[in-house]
């Protein structure tokens, strides 16, 4: 086994998680753990880009009215606040280490988005924002004297004894991995991959979620999972996303009829909330429509302001200039996770949690949109702060047996398909109780198949009965969880959060001032 101590361990490389690396650094060693190399997780496939109150006419306090509303009565107002009033702040950090954001003359070049009352998304290269970042991020950290790159690692479990983390272990090159630490930083990502349509990247399955769970860590609004409403309507895993800046720019849902829809369903029409949105398409779906994105309105401007997307349609044989883009509704972000305070820590003392893995509640049960990127900026300083702040533990770490990884890929993807389709029928954009109990059956049948050293499988199914138990607890429907048998939100479940205990609800708890 190989053995590691270090000051720092932080899981996962997107944008929170090497900004966390990089904060730690100036505190002492650190050891970057990622499952695979740069271009993997969701930061690096972010489109939209970063809100922030940066442009003339908009401010911190018009940014937290958008957010709030979006939240649809859960987010909590004491995060919302940190986000807004640090966004300006992580912009510059942002600049400070590299990133050239878009510019228009002395300006920035700023997007508008679904929700937002005003332009205030900063991009680059257009439209490919994250991937933009991370390489900045990435090109920092590498050269980094103190950061520790460790790609192709997986980690397996943390180390915990009463109540305290004290480091982690992993597998690499197939060799087990042993690291003490005086604080470990979950950076995993969400969990879109539980679904049979996601945009998320492959190595996004929940594992920070599972990890959390086993070692004893609360997790929170599990039940809350945002579909986007337009990823390119084409048989693939990852779906691509087609960002929500297009109809910022003046794109227009339609479906097969050549109607244009969004009236019907929300005054902001096609910047209506994601989850309305989502709704929308999958109504007309449903009636047996099929739904298009309409942007030949953009011309040529099209594949200047949006060249990814752009060369994505077009190796799918669609001009989106000139013909309609086929859309459809994909699992995209999770709002709940790892329950965490102001400065991510878990409820377990050297254990914590950043970017979309943990739950401060600033997404409350509907993000909104480009949020992401920010929230990771944003907290990732307090974090590290955090983290920083702790004396070394006192007592060793225990020495765990790393499990072994399964080797029969052939069986694991068998099972995993099976999985993303029972939580996409049952779990998906409309819920039910005869549904989630089905789905909550389904598991439990599928996990019997599982073989023993099968961690990715059996991290999946854990964290997929996390979602489905909580959306059963919750029966209203609020932001991205609807319940068709509960159509309405409820006063009674105004800012109640589920918590979720070692993978089981412990608690629906109203707290309507969301504490500290």
């Amino acid at each position: 086994m190989r053995e590691l101590e270090t000051d720092f361990a932080v899981v996962g490389s997107g944008l929170a998680g090497l900004q966390t690396a990089w904060w730690l650094a100036s505190s002492g060693e650190v050891l970057l753990f990622t499952r695979s190399g740069m271009e993997a997780g969701n930061s690096f496939r972010a489109q939209g880009g970063i809100a922030a109150a940066v442009g003339d006419g908009d401010s911190p306090d018009l940014h937290r009215a958008d957010t709030l509303r979006a939240g649809a009565g859960l987010c909590r107002p004491a995060a919302v606040d940190v986000l807004v009033r640090g966004g300006a702040d992580a912009v510059d950090d942002l600049i400070g280490l590299g990133a050239p954001f878009d510019r228009v003359g002395e300006g920035w070049a700023l997007g508008k988005e679904g929700s937002h009352s005003v332009a205030r998304i900063l991009h680059a290269a257009g439209d490919a924002t994250g991937k933009v970042l991370v390489r900045t991020l990435w090109s920092q950290v590498e050269q980094h004297p103190r950061i520790h790159l460790l790609p192709w690692t997986r980690v397996t479990g943390l180390i915990a004894e009463e109540g305290e983390c004290y480091g982690l272990t992993a597998v690499s090159g197939g060799h087990p991995v042993h690291c003490r630490a005086r604080a470990v930083v979950l950076a995993t990502g969400g969990c879109g991959q539980l679904f049979r349509y996601t945009t998320n990247d492959p190595a996004v399955t929940g594992d920070g979620l599972a990890l959390a769970s086993r070692a004893g860590a609360t997790l929170a609004d599990m039940e809350l999972v945002q579909f986007h409403p337009t990823a390119l309507a084409v048989e693939q895993n990852p779906m691509f996303l087609i960002s929500e800046a297009l109809r910022g720019e003046g794109a227009v849902l339609v479906n097969d009829r050549g109607e244009a829809f969004m009236s019907r369903y929300h005054d902001w029409e096609d910047l209506a909330p994601r989850d309305v949105v989502s709704r929308a398409i999958d109504r007309e779906m449903r009636d047996g429509r099929r739904v298009y994105l309409d942007a030949r309105g953009l011309k040529d401007r099209f594949a200047t302001r949006f060249p990814t997307i752009d060369a994505r349609c077009r190796a799918y044989g669609i001009q989106p200039g000139n013909e309609l883009i086929p859309v459809i509704p994909a699992a995209h972000f999770l709002m709940g996770g790892v329950r965490t305070d102001l400065f991510g820590r878990t409820s377990l003392r050297r254990l914590f949690a950043v970017g979309e893995v943990a739950c401060t509640g600033v997404h409350g049960a509907n993000r909104l949109a480009s949020n992401s990127l920010l929230e990771g900026a944003v907290f990732a300083r307090r974090v590290a702060g955090a983290a920083a702040s702790l004396p070394p533990p006192t007592r060793p770490a225990q020495r765990v047996v790393v499990p072994r990884m399964c080797n029969d890929e052939q069986k694991e993807t068998a099972i995993i398909d099976d999985l993303r389709r029972i939580m996409w029928e049952h779990a998906g954009i409309i819920r039910n109780k005869e549904g989630l109990l089905t789905g909550l059956d389904a598991l439990t049948r599928l996990r019997k198949r599982v073989p023993e050293n099968g961690l990715s499988c059996h991290f999946m199914i854990e964290v997929s009965q996390m979602i489905l138990k909580s959306a059963l607890m919750r029966e209203e429907s609020r932001g991205g969880h609807y319940r068709s048998d509960f159509p309405e939100p409820q006063t009674r479940w105004t800012y109640r959060r589920i918590y979720i205990q070692r993978g089981e609800p412990v608690e629906s708890v109203a707290t309507a001032n969301h504490g500290t």
